[in-house]
């Protein structure tokens, strides 16, 4: 099913679409806050919370974007909620006043910046990388998915990671 048309049906409260939509994103929102939290017990609470707060707030997703970025938004402030409150917890056992690590802030900002950049793509750019790199199709499996020619993502493909490089390049002011 096409991802605008299952977000369609997301936005439209079709009970349906939210097994379409755990069925379709779950392995990697699953992968994106395991990367995040470290911890498989807690990746998996972070997607069911994610999943949850996303079914919840369906009428206000924009059923003409695309759902991935949206979900993953999602995910990430779940997963560093999460992460908040584990480490407040250990904090709290150990009776520590341990900040958070300086490589953890820098990590989460980074990753906004990611989205940020992401959002400010054209959307045939967006869905190949959403594809290829979120969701870890190789480039003919990401053509079925798309109904587009192999060598369609695979240009597309190298103009995103361009743009996505200069994009970054400006939003984390590195010069390129």
């Amino acid at each position: 099913m096409a991802e605008r048309a299952l977000g369609r049906r997301f936005a439209a409260g079709d009970a349906d679409a939210v097994r379409r939509v755990y069925e379709e994103f779950g392995r990697p929102l699953f992968g994106a806050a395991y990367r995040l939290l470290g911890s498989r017990d807690l990746a998996e609470e972070a997607v069911q919370q994610a999943l949850l707060q996303a079914w919840r707030a369906a009428g206000t997703f924009d059923p003409s974007r695309d759902l991935a970025p949206w979900l993953f938004s999602i995910v990430r402030r779940v997963a560093i909620d999460i992460h908040r409150r584990e480490r407040r917890h250990v904090a709290d056992t150990l009776d520590s006043n341990e900040p958070i690590a300086e490589s953890q802030i820098d990590t989460a900002w980074r990753v906004l910046e990611v989205r940020r950049a992401l959002e400010r793509m054209p959307a045939d750019e967006r869905a190949v990388l959403a594809a290829t790199h979120f969701e870890g199709l190789t480039h003919e499996e990401a053509a079925t998915k798309l109904g587009i020619p192999v060598g369609t993502v695979k240009s597309r493909s190298f103009r995103a990671y361009g743009r996505l490089r200069d994009l970054l390049a400006d939003e984390l002011g590195t010069g390129k």
